[in-house]
């Protein structure tokens, strides 16, 4: 058995990661020593570690939960797994997309820009109306 720090050093997440997944109910509470110290199992550790590879891949939670029921279950279904990976990959291509557009729309404004200019043509693009268009909010 492992105090919550070793538990942290074993699975790379910090301690207060390891407590609001506990308070959120995605890994289990640990058994507590006489002293009153959470202990954890090799095999809670385990699970710790495959959260945070989880998070690490931006799944969010609610996805994570789903993972760790698969993983329970005897008949594990690859294609539910995989479906939800392609979703989620296919959120990440979304949000590469816009940041793609938000980068070519900063470089464009600040290659307006001049050092010492009295007007600045960023700002003044940035405060005209209907600007963004080519950058989603």
């Amino acid at each position: 058995m492992f105090t919550i720090g070793k538990a942290s050093e074993q699975s790379g997440l910090n301690v207060e990661t390891i407590r609001y997944y506990e308070r959120e109910g995605i890994v289990p509470k640990p058994g507590r020593s006489s002293g009153g110290r959470r202990l954890y199992s090799t095999d809670e550790i385990a699970r710790l570690r495959f959260v945070g590879r989880c998070r690490d891949l931006g799944f969010p939670i609610y996805i994570i939960r789903t993972f760790l029921s698969f993983a329970a279950e005897d008949a594990r279904s690859c294609g539910e797994v995989k479906n939800l990976a392609e979703n989620h990959l296919a959120d990440i291509d979304a949000k590469i997309a816009n940041l793609l557009r938000l980068r070519d729309a900063l470089q464009s404004l600040s290659q307006n820009c001049e050092d010492g200019s009295v007007a600045c043509p960023m700002l003044e693009a940035l405060m005209k109306d209907g600007f963004g268009e080519t950058a989603q909010r």
